[in-house]
């Protein structure tokens, strides 16, 4: 399967914020909107982004990184949880494990760590958006059983799949 990134970028991205990073930076980034972060440097600490995160070929990252999206064709060292997908290019080195719900390693990557495929987890606001419905009538529709869902602390959990066949179903109303 080809990794097309025009593709990719009209399903994922949002509008364009674009930060690029060139230089060399130490700490933790994180970012509460979505972003389109690219990192053609050094950098060390920890990535918590929305969005797509896109590692050049001549980046070196050792950090933990957790993301929407995210491309790597650098170098990098420390645990990947990509939300939606992760891309390993073929120039990319990945030391570390991953955790998300789509992979693509293009020939030429290489990765040394554990990969945990996980299952495609929607929120409230997800599931709202996925059925055509508001908020309130989700959370109502969980509260009182009537669709597949987890709560995890005070937060509702909609696995895909479910929701999928119970849609399918037809017990959408």
């Amino acid at each position: 399967m080809a990794f097309n990134r025009k593709e990719v970028k009209k399903e994922i991205e949002p509008e364009e914020k674009i930060i690029e990073i060139n230089a060399q930076m130490n700490g933790d980034l994180a970012f509460g909107d979505p972003v389109n972060l690219r990192i053609n440097g050094r950098f060390s600490g920890r990535l918590e982004t929305k969005g797509i995160l896109s590692i050049g070929p001549l980046a070196h990252v050792d950090a933990n990184i957790c993301g929407d999206s995210i491309v790597i064709a650098g170098r990098v060292v420390g645990n990947v949880q990509a939300k939606k997908m992760l891309v390993l290019m073929p120039t990319a080195v990945l030391h570390g494990d991953i955790a998300t719900t789509k992979l693509n390693i293009v020939e030429g990557a290489l990765f040394q760590g554990r990969c945990q495929m996980v299952e495609d987890v929607l929120s409230v606001d997800d599931l709202a958006q996925f059925l055509e419905l508001d908020n309130l009538a989700i959370i109502e529709l969980a509260e009182n059983g009537k669709i597949p869902a987890l709560k995890e602390g005070e937060n509702w959990r909609f696995e895909r799949n479910k929701i999928e066949q119970w849609a399918s179903a037809g017990k959408v109303k």
